[in-house]
Protein backbone atom coordinates (compact mmCIF):
# COMPACT_ATOMS: atom_id res chain seq x y z
CA UNK A 1 0.00 0.00 0.00
CA UNK A 2 0.88 3.48 -0.61
CA UNK A 3 0.35 6.55 1.44
CA UNK A 4 0.62 10.06 1.98
CA UNK A 5 0.98 11.88 5.28
CA UNK A 6 -0.64 15.00 6.29
CA UNK A 7 3.05 16.59 5.31
CA UNK A 8 2.84 15.01 1.92
CA UNK A 9 5.21 12.40 2.09
CA UNK A 10 5.18 9.17 0.57
CA UNK A 11 5.47 5.96 2.31
CA UNK A 12 5.24 2.21 0.85
CA UNK A 13 4.26 -0.60 3.03
CA UNK A 14 3.91 -4.29 2.26
CA UNK A 15 0.90 -5.19 4.88
CA UNK A 16 2.00 -9.14 5.98
CA UNK A 17 1.36 -11.53 8.95
CA UNK A 18 2.78 -10.48 12.40
CA UNK A 19 5.66 -12.83 12.24
CA UNK A 20 7.03 -11.48 8.57
CA UNK A 21 7.12 -7.81 9.87
CA UNK A 22 9.85 -6.09 9.65
CA UNK A 23 9.69 -2.13 9.55
CA UNK A 24 13.76 -2.00 7.61
CA UNK A 25 12.04 -3.84 5.17
CA UNK A 26 9.28 -1.62 4.59
CA UNK A 27 6.65 -4.64 6.50
CA UNK A 28 4.20 -3.69 8.86
CA UNK A 29 1.97 -6.22 10.81
CA UNK A 30 -1.27 -6.72 9.58
CA UNK A 31 -2.44 -5.83 13.36
CA UNK A 32 -0.23 -2.28 13.30
CA UNK A 33 -2.35 1.28 14.35
CA UNK A 34 -1.29 1.68 10.08
CA UNK A 35 -2.49 -1.25 8.84
CA UNK A 36 -5.69 -1.38 10.94
CA UNK A 37 -6.27 2.02 9.60
CA UNK A 38 -6.03 1.27 6.15
CA UNK A 39 -7.35 -2.41 5.31
CA UNK A 40 -10.60 -2.43 3.78
CA UNK A 41 -10.23 1.26 2.13
CA UNK A 42 -9.90 2.13 -0.92
CA UNK A 43 -7.42 4.35 -2.66
CA UNK A 44 -8.60 8.11 -1.74
CA UNK A 45 -9.58 7.19 1.32
CA UNK A 46 -8.08 8.61 4.61
CA UNK A 47 -6.69 6.40 7.19
CA UNK A 48 -6.52 7.88 10.69
CA UNK A 49 -3.97 6.79 13.38
CA UNK A 50 -3.51 7.63 16.76
CA UNK A 51 0.20 7.99 17.73
CA UNK A 52 1.37 9.79 20.53
CA UNK A 53 1.62 13.06 19.23
CA UNK A 54 -2.08 13.00 18.54
CA UNK A 55 -3.91 11.64 15.37
CA UNK A 56 -2.24 11.00 12.12
CA UNK A 57 -3.86 10.87 8.77
CA UNK A 58 -2.90 8.86 5.74
CA UNK A 59 -4.08 8.90 2.10
CA UNK A 60 -4.15 5.87 0.66
CA UNK A 61 -2.75 6.62 -2.97
CA UNK A 62 -2.22 2.96 -4.51
CA UNK A 63 -3.57 -0.86 -3.40
CA UNK A 64 -1.20 -3.64 -4.59
CA UNK A 65 -1.92 -7.43 -4.48
CA UNK A 66 1.32 -9.43 -4.71
CA UNK A 67 1.09 -13.31 -4.82
CA UNK A 68 3.17 -15.01 -1.92
CA UNK A 69 3.88 -17.52 -4.74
Amino acid sequence: VTLVDEEGKTLRYRIVGEDEADLKEGKISVMSPIARAVVGKSVGDVGVVDTPGGQTEYEIEAVEYISAG
